[in-house]
């Protein structure tokens, strides 16, 4: 009887944490956010959006670590008041918003627009666009169903229920996004020949054309892609993301057109730079 007593007090002495984490250890933050150990104890936990919490970033480290338009957090948080940093063409004040793949940042007073994408080791890419294509976005399409009413309807990778999609759409096509309608101006459908970009996964960021996908009923479906430099590797269909028809993308790539060097090529280009910075 003791011992059942003595049992029931400990369980009431250790109580479980009431509702959602609010707080990030700096060490348990995502490797591709690239902060370091020693500044810190925390790091910003990114709030509930459309993008999952290891696949964003906040835009707090956008602004501060990747931009330098902030010098730490505060500066950060008044820039965000101010009202003045878009994401898809909506007014974010959160600065722990999460910004993720194919997101478009805005930022008014500096005329400048960058479209997150992927470098080949992970990393986000702020990638600059002009304003016309800061328009639109690309969206990968996750479900497809049929709501109350018989109403069709398609989810997207970023949390967008778009209703009445052309009937030729099916999961893992990409749609064409208008941002200021949210309607679909175009689609580019899952199918051999087409560009497409790694979005998750040993080869994240690398971009070359799909050559075929092994059917696994019951598993994962295996795609298979090769690059513009002939190197070819397989994935997951659920990280593959088209980005046009043929071998034309619909937004612009960055600089390194998603080919992923060796190290040794890595090594050569970092002696090539170097010794021209020397000259």
């Amino acid at each position: 009887r003791a011992h059942a007593h003595q049992t029931v007090a400990r369980s009431e002495s250790v109580k479980m944490a009431r509702g959602p984490r609010k707080h990030m250890k700096r060490i348990a933050a995502p490797k591709h956010w690239m902060l370091d150990k020693l500044t810190g104890v925390f790091a910003p936990r990114p709030s509930p959006g459309p993008h999952k919490l290891r696949e964003c970033i906040p835009l707090l480290l956008v602004l501060r670590n990747r931009l330098k338009y902030a010098l730490n957090y505060k500066e950060a948080k008044v820039i965000c008041n101010s009202r003045s940093i878009k994401i898809d063409s909506k007014i974010r004040t959160d600065m722990t918003y999460p910004c993720g793949f194919q997101d478009v940042i805005s930022i008014d007073k500096t005329e400048e627009h960058f479209r997150l994408l992927h470098d080949t080791k992970g990393r986000f890419l702020l990638n600059r666009i002009t304003q016309q294509e800061a328009a639109y976005k690309l969206c990968r399409v996750k479900t497809l169903g049929v709501g109350a009413g018989g109403v069709p309807f398609i989810v997207t990778h970023d949390g967008r229920t778009i209703r009445y999609p052309d009937p030729l759409i099916k999961p893992f096509d990409t749609v064409k996004v208008n941002l200021a309608t949210n309607k679909v101006e175009d689609f580019a459908k899952f199918e051999v020949g087409n560009i497409a970009a790694i979005t998750a996964g040993h080869n994240i960021g690398r971009i070359g054309t799909i050559q075929h996908t092994e059917k696994h009923p019951g598993s994962h479906n295996i795609v298979h892609v090769k690059d513009k430099t002939g190197a070819s590797w397989a994935t997951r269909q659920g990280n593959v993301f088209v980005l046009g028809t043929g071998n034309t993308a619909a937004i612009s790539l960055p600089r390194n057109k998603g080919i992923k060097l060796s190290i040794i090529e890595e090594a050569s280009r970092r002696a090539q730079k170097a010794g021209k910075s020397r000259d």
